[in-house]
């Protein structure tokens, strides 16, 4: 097949897929589409639960395993919506449709490529492909799954929307349960510790408190009070309030060095962290695959937002066709253009490294 061929059937299968609802643990539909898509170009492959995975013809033990990964679950329609969100919708150029920029577009465009290499004799690296479950609620049968399933991994492409530039590190992120105590009482008493009022002082400390350590490509560690609650009824001053942080980690602190900062420091009753496996991940600068696509002229950074580059311990790249600034929004949409010249990169780029 060319790659205009598969081009125009990974736009089709991304229409499916839109037209497929597939939140977070219920994408067994869209995994079938998924293997369809195998079946049709005669592509040995393995389902694990809802994650659809694969690995070259010629695979061989003895070479590096570079794994493409993106995934198949979307996120729940806001109210914003104006257009169908289960409808593909063709308009100006633009793909609309929930999950075709994040991370449809970045998945179809990996299938492609895959399929492309399929067949190739003497790659100098193996090629193991994961359409995977569970991203975008991190939850416990995506990605982080397979990892004991699925060959060893040496290096990876995970496919986000990032205009087909190269985010070279990814932040990790740790959620905190905060507990500030006070003395309960009625409101229409004196009260000297007033939880709510207590808060202030916490709240202050969390807006003000800095991480010493910066990262070159990542920036300074992002910590944010998203959630807070308090009370039960206007006329009685509740015992305790809590709050919820969202810290993101840059590549200078392991997520075990936050939260033993945070615990030892934050003026809390109690504060405890979710879980601490979602990694900050990065790649050399001077690995082949950044430097084939700096050399195609794509650019570098370092991502903000959360992927499935969380749950890999080996070096790993994040790249894809769209713009991050459209997931999650409404009326989401990709340009057929960004799949389009999406595909032809990788292609160029991969057959720089393992060609």
């Amino acid at each position: 097949m060319t790659v205009q061929e598969l081009t125009k059937d990974a736009i089709n299968l991304l229409k499916q897929l839109i037209e497929t609802q597939s939140f977070s643990s219920e994408e067994d539909q869209t995994a079938s589409h998924i293997e369809t898509w195998f079946k049709r170009y005669d592509i040995d492959y393995n389902r694990t639960q809802n994650n659809v995975w694969a690995t070259n013809c010629y695979f061989d033990k003895n070479k590096p395993t570079l794994l493409l990964n993106s995934h198949h679950d979307t996120v729940r329609p806001n109210s914003a919506y104006t257009k169908d969100p289960f409808k593909a919708i063709e308009e100006n150029g633009k793909l609309y449709g929930l999950g075709s920029n994040d991370a449809g577009g970045a998945l179809v465009s990996l299938m492609a490529i895959f399929t492309y290499f399929y067949g190739v004799k003497d790659l100098k690296y193996n090629l193991v492909l994961v359409a995977s479950a569970e991203e975008e609620s991190s939850g416990p049968n995506g990605l982080n799954s397979m990892l004991s399933i699925i060959p060893n991994i040496d290096v990876a492409i995970v496919g986000e929307p990032t205009q087909m530039h190269l985010a070279v590190a990814e932040k990790g992120l740790v959620v905190f349960d905060a507990v500030v105590k006070g003395t309960p009482s009625h409101a229409a008493h004196p009260n000297e510790d007033n939880v709510i009022y207590k808060s202030i002082e916490v709240l202050e400390w969390f807006r003000d408190f800095k991480f010493e350590r910066i990262s070159e490509s990542l920036g300074e560690v992002k910590m944010t009070v998203s959630q807070i609650h308090a009370g039960k009824q206007h006329n009685a001053v509740p015992a305790d309030l809590d709050l919820v942080i969202d810290v993101r980690v840059n590549d200078a602190y392991t997520n075990t060095e936050i939260s033993e900062i945070i615990q030892s420091k934050a003026p809390c009753h109690s504060i405890t962290p979710r879980s601490l496996r979602l990694n900050s991940s990065s790649i050399p600068m001077d690995h082949e695959l950044v430097q084939a696509g700096v050399a195609m002229g794509r650019s570098t950074y370092g991502s903000p937002t959360l992927s499935d580059q969380a749950a890999l311990s080996c070096p790993s790249l994040k790249m894809g066709p769209g713009d991050s600034t459209r997931s999650h929004s409404a009326d989401e949409f990709i340009y057929l253009k960004e799949i389009e010249e999406g595909i032809q990169i990788y292609v160029e780029m991969l057959k720089r490294v393992i060609v």
